[in-house]
């Protein structure tokens, strides 16, 4: 049995990452063989950011010399799980909403294509490969600019009927009661604990960090390391709505491990602060079934690969 090659890309409201993944014959973990990124520049509407996908990964095919099995995309938005198509996106990304994605490209290309959640992906990349290895369920919470996630299963993801399974950050939370979401909803997650929503909570008390931009999650994550007592207010204040959410969700699925990830998480150390865990414990133990206490809470050790590594999975999943 020889090593095994896929292209993966990873496609975000920011920037479009791909990837020649490897997956060895020894059974050791995949790892990239050739990696790029460029920009989204996603208000330039779904066609365009289409075509810098379609560029993308032709670019990556041809500087890599080897057979390669396919395409396996994790996407923002929501995907068609019957088709691979973008069935809805928000106004992160305009006009990409309706792109028939996978078709098109298995038809350009010419290879086979598959197409799942950019959250979808991550999930299955901590679950086979990641934390989340050896634990039979895992729940992936991936905390950005918003907030989404995963459940899965004995390496299963749960997608939805409409593949939209995972929106944990639109799950109604106390602490963000009244508060407008991006959704245009009110009252979520989404809304008190993601990166932008902690920058936005800090400018709203206390101003901007740097005068000259608006204040973002990382901002404050610097200063909750410094010891800024303002910071480890409203990291706190953030960790305690995150965790009741992840205690109540554990109370409806029951999950072996819970893994939070994402560019929020990964962004310096302010995160894995004892701020932080505390105050994510605190709240998770507020709403936790008393036999669900000690459910493990993790930091995903994949970061970026996570999801380039769950999208080759699930193309692989699909050639079996």
């Amino acid at each position: 049995m020889s090593d095994r090659y896929v292209c993966s890309v990873d496609i975000g409201g920011t920037k479009i990452a791909c990837a020649i993944m490897a997956f060895p014959a020894d059974g050791s973990r995949p790892h990239p063989v050739y990696e790029a990124e460029v920009a989204t520049d996603a208000a330039e509407g779904g066609e365009a950011v289409y075509a810098r996908v379609a560029a993308a990964v032709r670019a990556a095919l041809d500087a890599f010399d080897g057979e390669v099995l396919g395409v396996g995309i994790g996407s923002a938005g929501v995907v068609d799980p019957k088709t691979g198509g973008i069935a809805y996106a928000n106004e992160i990304m305009p006009g990409w909403g309706g792109i028939a994605l996978g078709p098109r490209l298995a038809e350009e290309l010419d290879m086979p294509v598959a197409v799942t959640g950019d959250v979808h992906a991550h999930a299955l990349g901590e679950a086979r490969w990641g934390v989340g290895r050896g634990y039979e369920s895992v729940l992936c919470l991936g905390i950005g600019t918003g907030i989404g996630g995963a459940f899965v299963m004995d390496g299963r993801v749960m997608r939805g009927s409409h593949g939209a399974a995972g929106h944990m950050g639109h799950i109604e939370s106390t602490a963000a009661a009244g508060i407008p979401c991006a959704c245009g909803r009110s009252g979520h997650l989404e809304s008190v604990a993601s990166g932008t929503s902690i920058g936005r909570i800090f400018e709203e008390r206390y101003g901007r960090v740097d005068p000259s931009r608006p204040t973002v999650g990382r901002d404050v994550n610097d200063l909750v390391a410094a010891g800024d007592p303002r910071a480890i207010e409203v990291v706190s204040e953030a960790g305690r709505a995150l965790g009741a959410s992840l205690g109540t969700l554990a109370n409806i699925l029951d999950p072996a491990v819970i893994v939070l990830s994402g560019g929020v998480i990964h962004e310096g150390t302010g995160w894995r602060s004892e701020t932080w865990r505390t105050s994510v414990a605190e709240g998770y133990r507020s709403q936790a079934l008393d036999p669900l206490e000690d459910t493990p809470i993790l930091i995903g050790v994949l970061e970026g690969e996570a999801p380039l590594i769950g999208a080759a999975e699930n193309l692989l999943d699909t050639l079996r």
